[in-house]
Order: structure tokens, then C-alpha cells, then sequence
């Protein structure tokens, strides 16, 4: 897609652990994934909401 392969990952990761280090490495991975977690929630709840509202017209109708 994009033509990153194996070699451009590895030089990509090598920068990355230059930069923030070996200590900041899990750290910066925890909060990734619970900025994932929140927007799959906030996605979620917004869609069940709007589902809800959909349903309730269709009630009132």
C-alpha cells in the first residue's frame, strides 16, 4: 500500500527508541491503547444513542 516493509519498520522503531528511550517505550504503548480504547467507546455509545432516537420516532410515529 504504502511500500513500507520489514526494513523501513525496523528504522522507523530504532528512531523511535532513540527519541523517547527504552523506559518511555511501554508508557507511550499504554497510553495508545487507552486513546483506542476511549475512541472505540466514544464510537460505540454514540451509534447505540442513535439508534435509540431512531427507534423512539419510530414509536412516536
Amino acid at each position: 500500500m504504502f511500500g513500507i516493509g520489514m526494513p523501513e519498520l525496523i528504522i522507523i522503531l530504532v528512531i523511535i527508541l532513540i527519541i523517547f528511550g527504552a523506559g518511555k517505550l511501554p508508557e507511550i504503548g499504554g497510553g495508545m491503547g487507552k486513546a483506542i480504547k476511549n475512541f472505540k467507546t466514544a464510537t460505540t455509545e454514540a451509534d447505540r444513542k442513535e439508534a435509540e432516537k431512531l427507534e423512539e420516532e419510530k414509536k412516536e410515529a
